[in-house]
């Protein structure tokens, strides 16, 4: 049974992580509203608290579009990628704007067929 309220996309996007003074790239395997499942190049301990940066590419016609969204985020599993030494990294946004939710949510809005930008 499904449990999560905010639909969820497949869709690869860029994101920084940063805790504290360390930066790490990473890679979003889907997203919704209220958090991302990433790619992530080392272990995240669960509860970690996270700021992050999403760079979400809007399509206006012919032309592409990237929009900053900034929030909190805390660290709900990791999970080890077999034959990797990358993890798949659940987050919940915690700390998010109520303008940057807006954006988020257009997106998502988008890659589901319900409008966008």
């Amino acid at each position: 049974m499904e449990r999560r309220t905010a639909p969820r996309v497949n869709n690869s996007i860029s994101l920084k992580i940063m805790m504290g003074d360390e930066h790490l790239v990473a890679e979003t395997k889907n997203i919704s509203s209220s958090g991302a499942y990433c790619r992530v190049s080392r272990y995240l301990e669960p509860m970690t608290r996270l700021g992050l940066t999403l760079l979400l590419p809007f399509r206006r016609g012919t032309k592409v579009v990237t929009r900053k969204v900034s929030c909190g985020g805390v660290v709900v599993r990791t999970e080890n990628i077999p034959d990797s030494e990358e993890f798949y990294t659940a987050v919940f946004f915690n700390d998010i704007s109520p303008r940057d939710s807006k954006t988020l949510g257009e997106f998502i809005g988008g890659l589901l067929g319900d409008g966008g930008i």
